[in-house]
């Protein structure tokens, strides 16, 4: 999966900062405000694991109603804006050594249950060398709900491609899409990003919607922000593994932190339009 929603078997190295978490201490850059037993503002300071059988109980239950008339070609969520032609690069830290990964906002859409998607690529280079490449399909409705219509990723090793697992499409083998970022985030919120059973089950909840929970910037190598959206995210399939991400308006995802499960982290360090 990518950036913005990647299986958390991958830990953070697929696709958000910082304050009040050291999320990159790796690229050099320290908290603005907090610890890491959680963010002033957020609903919980140490977020257990998801009960499985609860997210069990609700997949029997999920069929998200898609009408392609209640899409919009423009993704401009002002927590995930996806202008094509712009690239957003990461650098951070995982258990097997520093990546850096590459979200390309491309040109080209691609149709998925009557709507037409963005497709949005990911590239992950673990120690200097391709270890993922994948492609996301992304698209808005009308209300600014941003959804997740599937994925085509491939793992990399030595050159060459040793997996194509947690590649998924909605409408196919009953996959059905997710959204992955809200058109007004509220702090509760919880939603499923993506759903095909046994692969890619991926659920988010708002935490905060000032993750520095002082009105003080959040700061990744990138630059400071304010007023910045704080979610976790887990996979009921792993059940000890939980993330933070961060994103911050008019910009989107700027770091990320798995804080269960692992230590891997990154944060943004560069934006390029225009291409």
């Amino acid at each position: 999966m990518g950036k913005y929603a990647r299986p958390l078997t991958r830990g953070v190295s697929a696709l958000a900062l910082v304050a009040a978490l050291a999320v990159v201490g790796a690229c050099g850059v320290e908290p603005t405000q907090g610890s890491a037993g959680g963010a002033a503002g957020t609903s919980e300071k140490a977020p257990p694991p998801y009960a499985p059988d609860v997210a069990e109980e609700n997949a029997a239950t999920y069929a998200p109603r898609i009408d392609p008339s209640n899409f919009v070609e423009r993704i401009d969520n002002r927590y995930m804006p996806l202008t094509p032609g712009t690239t957003f690069l990461y650098e951070g830290k995982t258990a097997d050594g520093p990546e850096r990964v590459e979200t390309y906002v491309s040109h080209e859409t691609r149709e998925v249950l009557g709507v037409k998607c963005t497709v949005v690529r990911d590239k992950a280079f673990l120690n200097g060398k391709l270890s993922e490449d994948t492609f996301d399909w992304y698209a808005q409705d009308r209300e600014g709900n941003v959804w997740y219509f599937g994925e085509d990723t491939k793992e990399y090793e030595n050159g060459k491609v040793v997996s194509t697992k947690g590649s998924w499409e909605a409408g196919v083998d009953g996959a059905k899409p997710g959204i992955v970022m809200e058109a007004n985030p509220r702090v509760g919120d919880s939603y499923r990003q993506e759903y095909y059973e046994s692969e890619a089950e991926d659920m988010a909840e708002v935490l905060s919607l000032d993750a520095s929970g002082l009105n003080d910037a959040v700061t990744v190598p990138y630059g400071s922000f304010g007023d910045v959206l704080m979610t976790k995210e887990w996979n009921p399939l792993e059940p000890v593994v939980l993330e933070y991400k961060y994103y911050a308006p008019g910009t989107g995802l700027i770091g990320e932190e798995q804080i269960l499960g692992g230590t891997d982290r990154s944060a943004l360090v560069d934006i390029k339009a225009g291409q």
